[in-house]
């Protein structure tokens, strides 16, 4: 059991939730610092001890940040940071897991590429194209892999929703493993994923949310079978 997590009903976890609870209720601002881990054991009657383990877990999980020498404070509270912990939980995912994860890809990813279809700029639609392009200049498998990626990631900037984004960012990034084993095992994979990004272009290009859905979730869908077939699903 990961001891950074107090578990659940203990003083330490209680100590967790009345700070998160001064968090959502504005009491503590995002860049705030705290009082000091005596005053806000008074503050609150837990022991300093437990106040201590609390501010500790919520330093792990990217709520607090100690600053040497100044004390601890709120964090940004922006998504990337807090979703953090999630993304090493994709990482370490495997088999029927990961494609649970895939799932999950598929719908948020088809999803932000429709948004994103509605919303691209000119801009970002040409670095989009920029990454298609490099990826149909290559055979290299990570130079291919690292375009898909960014192609990715443009667009789900493009979607303009941050905590989206950086959900698919840690899915993304973490199913990683299985695009690169899915190119090196399974013929013309690499030719299948230029074919599907090229859809996805076409339908941001048109902007035409239903289209850039329909394109996106047949791309993850493809990589998501792949995985099935590979664990006998």
């Amino acid at each position: 059991m990961d001891e950074t997590v107090p578990r659940k009903g203990t003083v330490t976890q209680r100590a967790i939730e009345r700070i998160k609870a001064m968090i959502a209720e504005g009491l503590l601002e995002p860049g705030q610092r705290l009082p000091t881990e005596r005053e806000l054991a008074a503050q609150l009657g837990i022991s300093r001890s437990s106040m201590r383990e609390a501010i500790r877990a919520l330093t792990v999980l990217g709520v607090l940040q100690a600053r040497h020498g100044s004390g601890i404070y709120v964090t940004r509270l922006e998504a990337g940071d807090l979703l953090e912990t999630f993304g090493v939980v994709a990482d370490l995912s495997r088999g029927p897991r990961l494609v649970e994860l895939l799932e999950v890809r598929r719908v948020l990813e088809s999803t932000a590429t429709a948004l994103a279809a509605a919303r691209i700029t000119d801009d970002r639609l040409a670095a989009v194209e920029g990454h298609l392009a490099a990826m149909n200049a290559t055979d290299d498998p990570e130079e291919i892999l690292a375009h898909d990626l960014a192609f990715h990631r443009e667009i789900t900037a493009a979607a303009g929703n941050g905590t989206m984004a950086a959900i698919l960012d840690g899915l993304s990034s973490r199913t990683f493993r299985a695009r690169v084993r899915r190119g090196h095992q399974e013929e013309g994979a690499f030719a299948r994923t230029r074919r599907e990004h090229a859809a996805i272009y076409r339908a941001l290009a048109a902007r035409d949310p239903e289209a850039a859905r329909a394109a996106a979730a047949a791309h993850v869908g493809e990589v998501e079978e792949w995985l099935r077939t590979q664990l006998g699903g």
